[in-house]
């Protein structure tokens, strides 16, 4: 394992964690070298589950891009690193759990969206308006209302 900050090769892992859904460890490490620490995350990479496009066209599923999407829905929002990565592996691990090997993009973005109202109400409406496309502020505004009557209680 190379170390981000200084790029040496050998690393020291000073914590071993499995995650809730057992699907992810989490190792705490730190460069022998900078000394500096960080983290990383071994996770089962799964090479058959495809999803289907609105189009139809399929394509295999992409944890990085399924993470990105949910990074720039959180961008500036005050949230943690790990609580993504989290979000990340629940998903992961729900698509596990399936009977299929396919799923389409609609459900897996009802998935994301379901976990991110939960985490945060401001990415979960950003996420929302770029999933959903929004033609006009008038569906931008009605998901909003929606969101503060739901979040009242």
């Amino acid at each position: 394992m190379k170390c981000p900050y200084c790029t040496h090769a050998e690393t020291k892992v000073l914590d071993k964690r499995d995650t809730e859904q057992d699907a992810v460890t989490r190792r705490r490490r730190q460069c022998l070298k900078c000394e500096k620490r960080f983290t990383t995350y071994e996770h089962i990479e799964m090479v058959d589950l495809a999803v289907i496009k609105k189009e139809g066209k399929r394509e295999q599923f992409d944890r990085q891009k399924l993470k990105t999407g949910i990074l720039k829905a959180c961008e500036k929002r005050p949230i943690e690193g790990e609580k993504i990565d989290e979000l990340v592996s629940q998903i992961e691990a729900d698509l596990l759990d399936m009977d299929s090997t396919e799923i389409t993009s609609a459900k897996l973005g009802e998935m994301v969206m379901k976990r991110l109202k939960k985490l945060d109400k401001v990415a979960y409406i950003r996420f929302a308006s770029v999933y959903r496309d929004f033609a006009d502020l008038t569906e931008f505004k009605e998901e909003l209302d929606k969101l503060l009557t739901t979040g009242k209680h």
